[in-house]
């Protein structure tokens, strides 16, 4: 957001000189009788982007206490609207849904996503209709997800071993979080672990060179780049950011070539070949000639970093939120431990099927994922067409945000939104899937993520599992009070200082 700041700062010059000449010679045209959702007026050129600092959600969640839960301000060229109630948020998502299915074209959708070919950035229309339809029915239908119910347990089981290995000592557990993730998500999705974790294995990329990958997509998939919202200086990449994107995507390029490459020998010869992984299944349906719309072959790279990314850094950043809080009020901990030890006991592990006996694990991800949503704003939406929300007129084109963030904080939904209390959850009929709108981790309506199932899996038996298997403090000289919870902004919002703790086992050692 630094560059953000630098841009905004060269445009003072151009912003100065044109809005003298806009003085001069530009007539203003009879205003239509709309009545626009209340915001801060904007500036010329820039519009409202100098109101935005380092975590735009938080400055955003700022100007709706002034200007209320529905306001529109100007980035640039474009009008964009925010949503900060569960209210708004509803008829967005749902009242509207058909309007605001679409997304905009930004920079990250055409370097980072093969020219918008996945389905976080593809427009609204065939392509992507057909591409959820593929997510849903093929790829995170309860069937195939239950059959890599082993990978789960096999990863887990490992990460878990490596915890206790580690047992008295300070452990960054993102690093660990993210190994597990990445683990599972990529036996599900590539067939195998195509990364290496030490220098004697020869994999097209080790697990550190992975993660960096990772983060840097999930940065510029969030960030404000000028070019989006000031189109006539697009080519001038005032931040660098496009640099960056191509660079990454021949990164990924490179690596999706190796996994296909690999994919397409093995099934040669195969008569009947029967897809093993996720990419297997994206292949086969590349080459269906009876499919409504033809798949290409950046078409399955699209989808396939979807499933990579989506499933990974989203699950070990809710994740370690959780832990992070959870330490902080260690009585918290005592009350999870005596619910798994009450429905678990201490002879075995936290299986999938046992979540639905642990409403206190489910209240404590919940909480997580209000106080501290990955997607602090939802992936922006795009009007498709005029439309009136709450009395007020959205045009055609207007770019809108939902702010999970603040919905999260806003005090006449949730009693002192500021405290972690997973208690408030406890007998509450909330779910995550897009029914209840004070709670949307993973959006609702179209546009939402189709693959939060398999996430709640991981999440849960995660959070679940590490609680069972380990006692939990902060390092020594380190109080619960000292812990620091700032965040970094992105399409995904992590800790700013990555979590360090120091586990000892609590169950017998023949489990680990």
């Amino acid at each position: 957001m630094e560059s953000l700041s630098w841009a905004i700062s060269t445009l003072a010059l151009i912003f100065a000189t044109l809005t003298l000449l806009s003085k001069l010679f530009i007539r203003k045209s009879p205003k239509l009788k709309l009545k626009f959702p209340p915001g801060p007026k904007p500036w010329p050129i820039i519009g409202n982007l100098n109101l935005i600092g380092p975590l735009p959600h938080q400055s955003l969640h700022k100007l709706s206490q002034t200007y209320g839960p529905i306001m529109q301000l100007k980035f640039g060229s474009y009008p964009v609207v925010i949503a900060s109630s569960p209210e708004i948020a509803k008829q967005i998502l749902r009242t509207h849904d058909h309007v605001f299915a679409s997304r905009p074209q930004t920079a990250a959708g055409k370097y980072t996503t093969y020219n918008y070919l996945n389905i976080t950035w593809a427009p609204h229309g065939p392509y992507w209709r057909q591409g959820r339809k593929f997510y849903l029915s093929e790829l995170f239908n309860s069937k195939r997800l239950d059959s890599f119910e082993y990978v789960r347990v096999e990863e887990n089981r490992a990460f878990l071993s490596r915890l206790c290995a580690l047992s008295g000592k300070p452990v960054t557990l993102k690093e660990h979080l993210s190994r597990l993730t990445l683990s599972i998500i990529s036996r599900i999705v590539l067939g195998k672990k195509y990364f290496s974790v030490s220098e004697f294995d020869s994999s097209i990329v080790t697990l550190d060179e992975f993660q960096e990958m990772l983060d840097e997509l999930f940065l510029l998939n969030g960030v404000l780049n000028i070019g989006d919202w000031i189109p006539w200086l697009d080519f001038l990449d005032l931040q660098g950011y496009v640099k960056r994107m191509k660079s990454l995507k021949e990164k990924f390029d490179r690596f999706h070539d190796h996994v296909f490459g690999e994919h397409r020998a093995n099934k040669e010869g195969v008569k009947e070949f029967v897809p093993k992984d996720m990419v297997d299944v994206l292949l086969k349906l590349a080459d269906d000639p009876n499919i409504e719309v033809k798949l290409n072959y950046d078409s399955v790279k699209g989808f396939t970093q979807d499933l990579i990314a989506g499933g990974t850094d989203t699950s070990a950043t809710t994740v370690e939120w959780a832990m992070s809080e959870l330490m902080k009020q260690p009585h918290l901990i005592e009350k999870a431990t005596e619910e798994l030890d009450r429905v678990i006991g201490r002879e075995r592990w936290v299986e999938e099927k046992d979540i639905a006996q642990l409403p206190y694990i489910d209240a404590i991800m919940k909480e997580t994922m209000r106080k501290h949503p990955v997607a602090v704003m939802l992936a922006p939406h795009l009007a498709l067409e005029d439309c009136n929300v709450e009395g007020y007129d959205i045009r055609k084109g207007t770019r809108v945000f939902i702010n999970t963030w603040s919905i999260g904080r806003n005090s006449s939904v949730w009693e002192a939104p500021e405290e972690f209390k997973p208690d408030r959850f406890l007998g509450k009929a909330i779910d995550v899937k897009g029914h209840n709108f004070e709670l949307l981790p993973f959006g609702s309506g179209r546009r939402m993520c189709p693959g939060y199932s398999l996430g709640l899996k991981l999440i849960r038996s995660s959070i679940a599992n590490m609680l069972h298997g380990f006692n939990w403090k902060l390092p020594e000289n380190m109080k619960p009070e000292d812990l620091n919870m700032d965040e970094v902004y992105g399409l995904a919002t992590p800790r700013k200082f990555p979590l360090v703790a120091i586990v000892e086992p609590r169950l017998p050692i023949h489990l680990y």
